[in-house]
């Protein structure tokens, strides 16, 4: 056996075989790199638009159909977390936010006490333009010939009622919010149109795991190259190292992957406790990922915005406007039957359903207040911390990978090609073994 080892040791072009592992260690670092850039960049799709392509795209396999841009008509490259952007705002919501709460849970932690006693403050200065406003639309004339005294009672009989409407308008949203409030929708749109802030999320809890993926391509490329490297010694074949570096190249990306997401919970594997790690790092990322979203995405600005403009914005207008009407009636006061009588029925009904349409949008303007939603996002961050906290490991994870795992398999196949080229890289520096 010892003879053997004589032989074949002296028959060694050690440089040759010194220089695989190397050159394997430097490829796999290379390819967990640049598989970094092609996760997060660019966030929108650079590229060129070709005439049929977008029809050609629908024949190509499935797997092809992924590719950023194809489905779209374009040939480029757009960060496979950015485009799937919308994807990841939806499997968010169900494997971690509507576990962490339902949408009167948020709604409750914005505390509507202090929302209705915002919305008071400020509402409270513009009642007498609103009255102005639709009195003189409405009934110029009856407006013009009441005395400033009386009109001034009525300004300030609606202001009274103030504090009651708003309480009773906070009061019904918090009922209805379940129908009213989706925030599913809201997430898959914010994530949609703000592709940058999914970038956002994997890196500011993120980036020092990466880099150590990054690191880590380095060694595993090297532990790699030197089975590699006998291999090539005994066969001594031209095309077995480009071969040999597509297995490497595939290999390092899978062990990278694996080495950020897996296992979810600590696990002994040959007496070693291995820890993925993301997971190892959920609390703390569950401080950057409540402040995200409570900052950025389910905020009580994007709650105003949603309630009055989203795709069930006509359901709340109706729904605050009749919660509005009794209010107005009560303001008339005791000469309500009078005012009824004077400028008919027909038309006081239409001056008290202007009241109450032009209300509704002012009442929730000061969700829309930015400050203001800035204050009452603390009480989110808090519930959202704390729920992320409480979220099985396994669901965690699925949160964070479920959106590119099914586009994991392009950053393989760029590993592979990467590796190839590295095999005849080496081939043509230093020949066959």
């Amino acid at each position: 056996m010892l003879e053997w080892l004589g032989e074949w040791s002296a028959g060694v072009d050690w440089v040759h075989v010194a220089t695989i592992p190397l050159f394997t260690g430097v490829v796999g670092w290379l390819i967990n790199w640049s598989g970094l850039v092609m996760l997060f960049k660019p966030v929108r799709f650079h590229g060129v638009r070709i005439p049929g392509m977008r029809e050609l795209a629908t024949v190509l396999p499935r797997k092809a159909q992924e590719v950023p841009g194809l489905l779209q008509g374009g040939v480029g490259w757009q960060g496979i977390i950015p485009a799937r952007a919308a994807k990841m705002g939806s499997i968010a919501v169900d494997k971690a936010i509507a576990k962490l709460g339902t949408p009167g849970e948020f709604y409750q932690q914005l505390e509507p006490d202090r929302i209705a006693e915002h919305i008071v403050t400020v509402f409270r200065p513009e009642i007498p333009q609103l009255v102005e406003e639709v009195m003189c639309r409405e009934h110029p004339r009856l407006w013009r010939d009441l005395p400033r005294p009386v009109r001034e009672a009525v300004v300030e009989r609606v202001q009274g009622q103030l504090p009651g409407v708003v309480g009773r308008v906070t009061d019904e949203i918090g009922i209805h919010i379940d129908q009213l409030l989706d925030p599913k929708i809201m997430v898959i749109d914010h994530f949609r149109n703000n592709p940058a802030l999914v970038v956002r999320i994997f890196r500011d809890f993120g980036q020092r795991e990466l880099n150590l993926m990054v690191a880590f391509g380095f060694v595993f490329g090297f532990l790699l190259g030197i089975p590699v490297a006998v291999v090539d010694s005994w066969v001594g074949q031209w095309w077995l190292l480009p071969i040999l570096g597509v297995v490497v190249g595939w290999v390092t990306n899978a062990l990278g992957m694996w080495l950020i997401f897996e296992p979810p919970e600590p696990r002994r594997i040959l007496g070693i406790r291995v820890h993925g790690l993301f997971p190892r790092r959920q609390a703390e990322a569950a401080e950057v990922y409540a402040r995200i979203i409570a900052d950025d995405v389910i905020t009580l600005e994007r709650i105003g915005d949603f309630l009055l403009d989203g795709p069930r914005g006509d359901r709340t207008r109706q729904m605050l406007a009749t919660a509005l009407r009794p209010a107005i009636d009560k303001a008339a006061g005791p000469a309500r039957a009078a005012v009824r009588v004077a400028v008919g029925p027909s038309r006081f009904d239409t001056i008290r359903e202007s009241v109450a349409r032009e209300a509704v949008g002012r009442t929730l303007t000061p969700f829309k207040d930015p400050a203001f939603s800035r204050r009452q996002a603390e009480q989110i961050r808090l519930l959202i911390a704390t729920r992320t906290k409480e979220l099985p490991p396994r669901d965690f994870v699925e949160m964070m990978r479920a959106a590119i795992r099914e586009d994991e398999w392009m950053l393989y196949a760029h590993g592979a090609i990467m590796g190839l080229a590295g095999g005849f890289l080496h081939l043509w520096l230093f020949g066959v073994s």
